[in-house]
Formats: structure tokens, C-alpha cells, sequence
């Protein structure tokens, strides 16, 4: 090779070593650019928030590959704020258990903060789904004994779980559940209950067996004050109210009449706790109705029953009436506060009536579902108290919601007078 050829090909070298140190340059540059202003646009904060979740999913992948995650019921979902939650923590990799707990508390806290200030009762439901009575009948005569298999009919009906609530004076047009049912724990949760995500509820708090045992009967007493009847929501309202028209102390006006006719002596309270200054405000309408509660008791220590009378909210497309006795009636929901949270029960809101609330609903569920089918939602369980610890014979009833008829709710009242009438009475 000659000397000119050489120094070409010399010169190319060098053109392309240039060349490519020059683009390795520019890469850098924009690389280095690049990052900067990444890094610039997330803040600290974030990024450390998503190494560690990122740390958390990395090592719970060592320990527990997809496959063996998704035999033992895990998922993604189990990594929150960047720990181990729910089956993930219970599933005995957690790394830091205090902090765990600590987040757990936090989330508590803000739920309470929502709670407080959204009116804690309503349930926001968009679909009845299972709620429909109408479904859950259906399921029990699924799970009933077959044709083939009779029960003894007589001996069960007379040992039912009805019996031990009460019955009325009306044709059975809906479903008798039998104590096997519900000796279900699986069962029950199915047909007759919705949990809210704030709270949990294991056997040994529903236990049909304790629960229908217990004696919620009085007599009656038409000379001294038997039934509180109040509204921590005062302000309720129906589709048709007017303005300063028709709300849940109206109903609950109804309630009390009808009541008093049956031969109870009844203080309907219709003291407004949830406005303050003439501004609606239900941040603390039940501290206020609490303390107002509180006094009235202490005022009239023969009142045994205590019934807080409201209306719920859903989506706006939902409509929750049925017909009951020939009339279209909003249907009710029984609200039980457990205070208690999956981590445990809460100690600041004690209720030593738990149970007996529990029990005072389930009663008049049974009875709804035998006499009034169609007429009731689930019991639907939630976190807090909700001033239920006042006394044994306590229930929080939602009838209707705001897509509901003022009439329709009035209507509701016939059926929820029947079946407490019921339940006191146990005949």
C-alpha cells in the first residue's frame, strides 16, 4: 500500500473518531439535560415515595414470586403508601410492623375526617346489587332443604329464628330462614349484611345463636316517655321537598304516631343538630346530638328505646322503593356502628350494647324478610358508633334516599312500626 493510500485511510480514522466522540458528547449532554430536569420536576418527596415502593415490590417479589402471590391471594394492591397492608402484611412479610401501623392509624384518621364531614351514615350506593331483598330471598330458597330432602316443616317453623324475634298478625308472603341458615356465618354475611371497608365483623360477633337469644321485649307504658325518636340529620330531605319543606323529622312525626297508637309512650325530638348559625354543618352533628340525647335520657330514665330516623344518599339513578301493603314504599336500612376498625375495636367509643344493637336489627330483619319482603336493604355495618352505645334497644334506620318521594318514606313508617311493635312485643 503506498504512502497516499496510507494517509487516507489515516484521515478517515480520525474523521470518524471525531465524529463519534463528538455524538458521545452531544448524548451526554441531552442525557445529563434530560435527567436534570426530571428530576427537578419531581419532588423529593415523591421520589423517595417510589423508590421505597419500588424497594417493597422488588422484595416481596424474592419472597413471594407472582406465582406462589397469586395462589395465596395477593396482589399489587396489597403495597400501600409503600408497606405491606392487609393479606400481604397478614401473610407475615412485613418488614416494619410499626410503621405499618402507624400508616394503618393514619388512613383511619382520614377516613373520620370524611366521614365527619360527608353526613358518616349515607352509603353512596350506586346499584342495589345484592341488596335487593328480592335477590336475597331468592338465595335462601336456593339454599333451603330441597323436595327431596323435606324438613319437618311444623317443628321447624315453631323453632324458627321468627319465632324468637316476634310475629304479626299477617300472612308469611316472604322468606322463613331456619336456624341452620343461619348458624352460617358464611350464610348470613351473604344474605343479610354489607360491610363497610372501616370495620370487620368475625363469627364470634354475628353468632345468630347469641344474637336472637337475646331478650330485647318491654312492656308497654303509654304514662311515662318508652321511645326516643330523634334526628342527628335533621335536614334530610326528600325529591319532591319544597325548600324549607318535608324532611325526616316529618316521617319521624308519623313514626311517633303511629307508635303512641299502639300503646307506647313516645318523645319524638326534633331539636335541628345539624345547623349551626343557620349554615348546615354535619362535621359534628352527632357530638351535638350526643349531648342533647344524653339530656333527654337523663331527663326521662323510662325511655328504653332510641331510634335515630334518617334518610341515606346514592347516586342520583338509583331509586330504592318497593311495593309494601299495596303502596309504593321507600325501602329501609338498618345501620349498625360496630366501633370497631379491622385493626381492632376502638377504644375511645366504647359500646357495651353492641351486641344487643346487633340483635335488635337482626330481628326486625327477620321479621321484614317473612312479613314485608322487598321492604328492607342489607344491614349495613360501618366503623364508628353513631351514638348507638345509649342504650340495648338503639337502631339507626336510613329510609329511602334523596331520589325518594316524600310519600313514599311516609309510607315506610307502617311497616317499621309493625315489625318494632314486633320485636318489643316478641309474640
Amino acid at each position: 500500500m503506498s504512502k497516499r493510500a496510507r494517509g487516507r485511510r489515516t484521515l478517515v480514522r480520525i474523521f470518524l473518531a471525531a465524529a463519534i466522540m463528538a455524538g458521545a458528547a452531544f448524548g451526554i449532554k441531552w442525557f445529563l439535560k434530560t435527567s436534570i430536569t426530571a428530576l427537578t420536576a419531581v419532588p423529593w418527596e415523591q421520589q423517595i415515595r417510589q423508590a421505597g415502593e419500588q424497594l417493597v415490590e422488588l422484595l416481596r417479589e424474592q419472597v413471594h414470586p407472582a406465582g406462589s402471590r397469586e395462589k395465596e391471594g395477593w396482589s399489587k394492591t396489597a403495597v400501600s403508601d409503600g408497606i405491606l397492608t392487609g393479606s400481604a402484611a397478614a401473610g407475615g412479610v412485613d418488614a416494619d410492623p410499626s410503621y405499618r401501623r402507624h400508616m394503618d392509624a393514619r388512613q383511619f384518621y382520614r377516613e373520620h375526617t370524611y366521614l365527619a364531614w360527608y353526613g358518616d351514615e349515607t352509603t353512596g350506593a350506586e346499584s342495589t346489587g345484592e341488596e335487593k331483598t328480592g335477590s336475597q330471598d331468592m338465595a335462601a330458597k336456593k339454599d333451603a332443604p330441597s323436595p327431596s330432602r323435606p324438613a319437618d316443616t311444623s317443628s321447624a317453623v315453631a323453632s324458627s329464628a321468627l319465632m324468637m324475634a316476634g310475629t304479626l298478625p299477617l300472612p308469611v308472603t316472604g322468606t322463613l330462614y331456619q336456624p341452620q341458615q343461619l348458624q352460617d356465618y358464611d350464610f348470613l354475611i351473604k344474605h343479610f349484611y354489607s360491610v363497610h371497608t372501616s370495620t370487620t365483623a368475625d363469627r364470634s360477633l354475628l353468632n345468630a345463636d347469641d344474637l336472637l337469644k337475646r331478650d330485647l321485649t318491654m312492656k308497654k307504658d303509654a304514662s311515662v316517655p318508652q321511645i326516643l325518636i330523634y334526628h342527628t340529620h335533621s335536614q334530610e330531605s326528600f325529591k319532591d321537598s319544597a325548600p324549607q319543606g318535608q324532611t325526616v323529622a316529618d316521617i319521624g312525626t308519623y313514626l311517633a304516631e303511629l307508635l303512641t297508637e299502639k300503646g307506647y309512650g313516645v318523645y319524638h325530638d326534633t331539636t335541628v343538630y345539624d345547623l349551626k348559625d343557620g349554615i348546615l354543618d354535619r362535621s359534628k352533628a352527632y357530638n351535638y346530638a350526643l349531648e342533647g340525647v344524653n339530656r333527654i335520657l337523663q331527663q326521662n330514665p323510662s325511655i328504653q328505646v332510641v331510634l335515630d330516623i334518617h334518610r341515606d344518599g346514592v347516586n342520583e339513578g338509583l331509586h330504592l322503593v318497593s311495593e309494601v301493603n299495596g303502596k309504593p314504599t321507600a325501602q329501609i336500612m338498618f345501620f349498625n356502628g360496630l366501633s370497631q376498625t379491622p385493626e381492632g375495636e376502638i377504644a375511645y367509643l366504647p359500646n357495651p350494647y353492641r351486641s344487643d344493637n346487633l340483635a335488635f336489627s337482626l330481628k326486625m330483619q327477620l321479621g321484614a324478610q317473612a312479613y314485608f319482603p322487598g321492604l328492607t336493604r342489607k344491614i349495613y355495618l360501618k366503623g364508628l358508633r353513631y351514638n348507638l352505645h345509649l342504650r340495648p334497644r338503639s337502631a339507626l334506620v336510613e329510609v329511602g334516599a334523596q331520589t325518594n318521594t316524600y310519600e313514599e318514606a311516609k309510607n315506610a313508617m307502617e311497616p317499621l312500626a309493625q315489625l318494632l311493635d314486633m320485636v318489643l312485643q316478641g309474640e
